[in-house]
C-alpha cells in the first residue's frame, strides 16, 4: 500500500529541505484527504502531480486503515461514481438492504430497511473494506502525489506576487517549505489545520467504539445483513463484507479501563468479550474472538457541535477543512466516510466553478454546513437514543427506550434513512484540457 499514487517516503526525502510550490496542498491521505485529491483532478482543478499541481501530505509512512471497515450508503456511492472509482468496489462487495436489532433485554427483535421511504433505483448498501476504499481512490492518482512521513508543522500566509490574493505557506518537519495556492485540511479529528482556522475542539458523546474485522479462512455462514444487538449501555452489531470476513463492533458508554487496553489489541479483545459484551449472543462472541489483531482500534467517539458548524469560521481565505477535520460525528449513521466523499465532489466542483480559490472555497463551505450540522447532529441523536440514553438510568432510562423501540425505529429512522440518498451531483469537465483551473 506504500506505494499507492506516490513513490511513497523516498520521494519526500529527494525534495526535503526544498521550497515547492503547489496548486493545492492537502493535509491527510485517508478517504478526505484521497477523495478530494482524485475529485480535483477530475474535475481539472489541478490535474498534474508535483510542481504546480495536487500534493497530499501524509504524516505517516504508508497508508492507513483504521475502522476495519465501514459501510457505504447509496450517498457514497453516488460520489464514487462521480470519482469515477464506484466500478471497482461494487464488483467486489456484496449489497444488504436489511437490519436485524435484537433487544436482549426484552428479547423482542426488529427488522427494517436501509431504503427508509425512497426505492433503491439499483443502488445499495454495500460494507467495504477500508484499505480497499483508499487503495481504488490512491490507485488513480498520479505518482508522487502522496508524500509520506511529511509532518505538517505550521501555516502561514503571505500575500501572492502580482494579485490581491493570499499563498500559503507550509512548513514540514523534515525541513521542507510549500508555498499552496489552496490549502484543504482532511488531517481527521484533531486537525491542526481546523485548529488554524480556529474551528471549535470535537466534544465527547460521552461513549467509544471498538471496531474489528475477522477473519474466517474457511468461510462464514452468517447471512448478509446487519445484526445488532441492544443491553443496558451498549450497541453491539456485526456484518459481513466478504464470504471469510466479517466486521463488527461495540459502542459503549466510556469506562476507565479503555485506555490502557485500548493500546494492546489482546486486552481489547479481553474486555470486550470477558466483560463488557459477556452477555451477547455466542455468535456474536465467536467473531469478536476471531478477530484479526492488526484491524483492531478502540477509541472514543467525539463530534463537532452542529451549532458551531452553523456559525463557525470553516474557511479562511482558500484555507478549509473537509471529511473529519470539518465536521467529525459518532458513526451511528455510518456517515463518517461517506459524507467525506461528499465534501470531495462538492470542494472540487466548487472550484472549478470559481473565479478565484477563495471564492471557490466559500461558495463550498456555504453549500456544505447546514448537510453537515443535520449530519452530525442525526448521528449524535440516533445513536444516544439506540443506547438508551448515554448514563441515563432510572425512569428517564426507562422512557428513552420506550421511545426508542416503539417510536424511533418505526418512525424516525426510515426519515433519517432519507439522508442517506442524498446526491452530491457530478464533477464539472475541465474548462481548457491539460490547464490547472488554479493557474
Amino acid at each position: 500500500m506504500a506505494a499507492a499514487g506516490g513513490e511513497a517516503s523516498g520521494a519526500a526525502a529527494a525534495v526535503a529541505k526544498e521550497d515547492v510550490e503547489a496548486d493545492v496542498v492537502i493535509v491527510g491521505a485517508g478517504i478526505a484527504g484521497l477523495a478530494t485529491a482524485l475529485a480535483l483532478r477530475r474535475a481539472g482543478v489541478a490535474r498534474v502531480a508535483g510542481r504546480g499541481g495536487v500534493v497530499v501530505l501524509e504524516r505517516h509512512a504508508e497508508l492507513r486503515a483504521t475502522g476495519a471497515a465501514l459501510t457505504i450508503f447509496p450517498n457514497g456511492w453516488f460520489a464514487l461514481r462521480a470519482l469515477g472509482v464506484a466500478h471497482k468496489l461494487t464488483s467486489r462487495y456484496n449489497a444488504y438492504e436489511t437490519s436485524k436489532v435484537t433487544n436482549l433485554e426484552s428479547g423482542a427483535t426488529q427488522v427494517f430497511r436501509f431504503a427508509g421511504n425512497k426505492g433503491s433505483g439499483g443502488v445499495k448498501v454495500r460494507p467495504v473494506d477500508r484499505k480497499a476504499l483508499l487503495g481504488a481512490l490512491a490507485e488513480d492518482l498520479p505518482p508522487g502525489t502522496i508524500r509520506f512521513s511529511s509532518k505538517l508543522v505550521s501555516i502561514d500566509t503571505e500575500p501572492a506576487i502580482g494579485d490581491s490574493s493570499e499563498t500559503v505557506v507550509l512548513r514540514l518537519n523534515e525541513g521542507t517549505v510549500i508555498r499552496t495556492k489552496v490549502l484543504i485540511g482532511c488531517d481527521g479529528v484533531h486537525s491542526v489545520v481546523a485548529r488554524w482556522l480556529g474551528m471549535s475542539e470535537p466534544a465527547s458523546s460521552g461513549r467509544s467504539a471498538v471496531r474489528g474485522l475477522s477473519v474466517y479462512p474457511h468461510g462464514h455462514s452468517m447471512k448478509r445483513e446487519l445484526r445488532q444487538f441492544l443491553s443496558e449501555g451498549l450497541r453491539a452489531g456485526m456484518v459481513p463484507i466478504s464470504d471469510t470476513d466479517i466486521y463488527w463492533f461495540l459502542v459503549n458508554n466510556t469506562v476507565a479501563v479503555e485506555k490502557e487496553a485500548a493500546t494492546d489489541p489482546i486486552k481489547t479483545i479481553r474486555e470486550v468479550s470477558d466483560n463488557l459484551a459477556k452477555h451477547m449472543p455466542a455468535e456474536y462472541l465467536d467473531v469478536v474472538r476471531h478477530s484479526d489483531m492488526g484491524n483492531l482500534s478502540w477509541a472514543p467517539l467525539l463530534y463537532r457541535n452542529p451549532w458551531s458548524l452553523l456559525t463557525g469560521k470553516a474557511a479562511r481565505g482558500p484555507v478549509t477543512v473537509a471529511g473529519d477535520a470539518f465536521h467529525p460525528m459518532t458513526p451511528d449513521m455510518a456517515q463518517g466516510g461517506c459524507s467525506a466523499l461528499e465534501d470531495a465532489v462538492v470542494l472540487a466542483r466548487a472550484l472549478s466553478q470559481a473565479a478565484t480559490p477563495a471564492e471557490g472555497v466559500a461558495a463550498y463551505v456555504a453549500e456544505r454546513r447546514w448537510r453537515a450540522a443535520w449530519l452530525v447532529a442525526g448521528a449524535y441523536v440516533s445513536g444516544w437514543v439506540q443506547q438508551g440514553g448515554t448514563n441515563v438510568r432510572g425512569v428517564r432510562g426507562y422512557l428513552v427506550k420506550l421511545f426508542r423501540d416503539w417510536v424511533f425505529y418505526p418512525f424516525v429512522f426510515p426519515r433519517l434513512a432519507d439522508t442517506m440518498w442524498y446526491d452530491c451531483g457530478d464533477l464539472t469537465a475541465p474548462r481548457e484540457e491539460g490547464k490547472s483551473h488554479t493557474q
